[in-house]
């Protein structure tokens, strides 16, 4: 299985990006998809969870309400959505792929992308 994520870069306190992760090598609708972000210094952190169909979704609460995690599973695509972003959300954002249906401990995560940078200015 391999996960590439992109979308990342710089934006303004309040601007939006959206990140994609395209996945190869795996029936995509297999894997319950995952984001986590680790900024410079700090441990990894859960962001966001997509379950197998895309019916349900979970946040962290620092992100709910302006993160929106979906997937197409026809394009073998994940991607998440961020809106009124904050500093405090610079970090690396990686997708992992799960496939025992655990949505938050990153160690249920089998597959691993190589990150995206997201730097938001003050």
């Amino acid at each position: 299985v391999q996960l590439q994520a992109s979308g990342g870069g710089l934006v303004q306190t309040g601007g939006s990006l959206r990140l994609s992760c395209a996945a190869s090598g795996c029936t995509f609708s297999n894997y319950v998809m995952g984001w986590f972000r680790q900024a410079p210094g700090k441990e990894r952190q859960f962001v966001a969870a997509i379950s197998w169909s895309g019916g349900t979704a979970h946040y962290a609460d620092s992100v709910k309400g302006r993160f929106t995690i979906s997937r197409d599973n026809a394009k073998n695509t994940l991607y998440l959505q961020m809106n009124s972003l904050k500093p405090e959300d610079t970090a690396v954002y990686c997708c992992a792929a799960n496939p025992s249906g655990s949505y938050y401990r990153a160690v249920n995560y089998e597959y691993w992308g190589q990150g995206t940078l997201v730097t938001v200015s003050s």
